[in-house]
């Protein structure tokens, strides 16, 4: 095969945009799945009788096992074929969200989030491999991962303001039940336009010890995270998991270094462009995360707002995200270096953070919070859509389920350490300000806590920027092959799906 024919092929595929509708509807899907929810678990707690205790494993038992299997997941998928992992996915994730929606009990429904969690990990990675491989022509790229950035970017926003509304109008189970429309629509769709070649599939033996190894040392790191936002850094649960997990993940690494066929080939991480990105996605989704939920905190609790209203006071901040991924990143990410569009991304977003920590109980939504959504959904526009395609930019195609799979490891790293990180600084601010207050200031302690941990996240923004300044190198673009991409493609027999 000609390196003519290895790079133009897929982007001639005549139903490659119709793909791309598919693809980015299940992704949303997992995207605000992580979110829909919580605005639904209050109802759902009193409908089911969870107690305080349990009902954040509503939340965990999805992070744990979506965080523990996206490595195993996208290999599956370049081992599998990522299309019948993808429609796999899809159908398995409707049915763990209709056991959710029918729950009659805890235990019913901490199974289906735990479900749709293996069953998102096996989705997501394989529907932005099925991305790279599918777009390589540089400016149809660059509007495709416009276009996918966007919606992986807003989808928390989006899952907040569709939660609120099926919460408060319908009903909380049909924030699982919503689940299985996009699923069919994805599915269907992905059977009758999606196409793969026969040449991007690895024939390689699974790596049975690094998927062990991965998947245990990613569920003690995200276990850990929670643990510790539940009972303080210092439990005895919260050190030994987050040890457990230095340690597994540490033999994962020199395993993958001695095997022939590993799980996560080092040289997916080691390229510096690809690490830099890995690196400032999962740092700028710390802050991210801290930016939704104490700004959800702080419109409901403090300024009176519904759930609904909630969700639209979003808006803004989704609008801005889809006009700096698809208006101003995809039009320059192929005329200017990535770095040079994700580092003033991040520190736009951590401008807007910064006005965060000015916040007051009485603090208006069009003076504090507005100003800082605009800056905050431009900013991550901009880094999100370049950052994720440089991720997989100049990989082999049998590798890109695997590279696809860091990138939502990244993510859903970065948010398990922000929730947990952010809500530890928060309370403890909190508890300091009320002793020494006084409780009838219980309103300004709580703001104060917000405050305090926009600035950390501030802080870690401003960190993921200046990584993508100096790790990212100038000539870094997010483009779809190159001389590694072919040479090792020479190494790899093809295969058929």
């Amino acid at each position: 095969m000609t390196e003519s024919t290895t790079t133009r092929v897929p982007a001639l595929d005549p139903q490659r945009w119709k793909a791309l509708t598919f693809i980015a509807i299940a992704q949303l899907m997992v995207v605000l799945d992580a979110t829909v929810v919580n605005i639904a678990l209050p109802h759902a707690q009193q409908d089911l009788g969870i107690s305080d205790g349990n009902r954040q494993w509503v939340i965990t038992a999805y992070s744990l096992a979506f965080g523990g299997l996206l490595l195993f997941g996208g290999r599956i998928g370049d081992l599998w074929g990522r299309k019948r992992a993808f429609i796999a996915g899809l159908a398995g994730f409707a049915l763990a969200s209709a056991l959710g929606g029918a729950a009659v009990n805890t235990g019913m429904l901490l199974s289906a989030r735990a479900l749709q969690g293996v069953f998102g990990a096996l989705l997501a990675p394989a529907a932005l491999s099925l991305l790279t491989v599918t777009f390589t022509e540089p400016k149809e790229r660059a509007r495709a991962f416009g276009i996918f950035g966007a919606i992986a970017a807003a989808g928390g926003a989006v899952g907040l303001l569709l939660g609120g509304a099926l919460t408060e109008y319908v009903d909380w189970r049909w924030c699982m039940y919503v689940n299985i429309v996009f699923a069919v629509v994805a599915a269907v769709g992905a059977a009758a336009f999606i196409r793969t070649r026969e040449d991007q599939r690895n024939r390689d033996r699974l790596d049975m010890l690094g998927a062990v190894l991965a998947t245990c040392g990613l569920v003690a790191l995200v276990y850990g995270f929670a643990r510790a936002e539940q009972d303080g850094w210092g439990a005895g649960v919260t050190v030994g998991m987050l040890l457990a997990a230095v340690v597994l993940l540490a033999a994962f690494a020199l395993a993958e270094s001695r095997v022939r066929a590993p799980l996560l080939p080092l040289r997916v991480l080691t390229d510096r462009n690809r690490g830099g990105a890995y690196l400032s996605i999962g740092l700028a989704m710390i802050g991210m995360f801290g930016q939704f939920l104490f700004l959800t905190y702080f419109l409901q609790l403090n300024k009176g707002y519904s759930p609904v209203l909630c969700g639209i006071a979003f808006l803004p901040l989704v609008t801005c995200l889809v006009i700096g991924s698809t208006q101003i990143s995809a039009r320059l990410v192929n005329r200017v270096p990535a770095r040079l569009l994700m580092g003033p991304g991040f520190l736009l977003a951590a401008l807007g953070m910064l006005l965060l920590t000015r916040l007051q109980p009485d603090s208006s939504y069009a003076t504090h919070v507005l100003p800082s959504e605009l800056m905050l959904g431009i900013g991550m526009g901009m880094a999100s859509m370049p950052g994720m395609s440089l991720a997989t930019a100049r990989i082999r195609p049998q590798d890109a389920g695997v590279a696809s799979a860091m990138v939502n490891t990244s993510q859903q790293v970065g948010g398990s350490i922000g929730t947990a990180l952010l809500n530890t600084l928060a309370a403890s601010a909190t508890g300091s300000w009320l002793a020494a207050n006084g409780a009838h200031t219980a309103a300004q302690a709580a703001v104060h806590g917000y405050t305090v941990a926009y600035a950390w996240a501030t802080g870690v923004m401003a960190l993921a920027a200046v990584i993508a300044f100096t790790l990212i190198n100038g000539g870094g673009r997010a483009v779809a092959a190159g001389p590694e991409d072919t040479r090792q493609q020479a190494d790899v027999p093809a295969s058929a799906h």
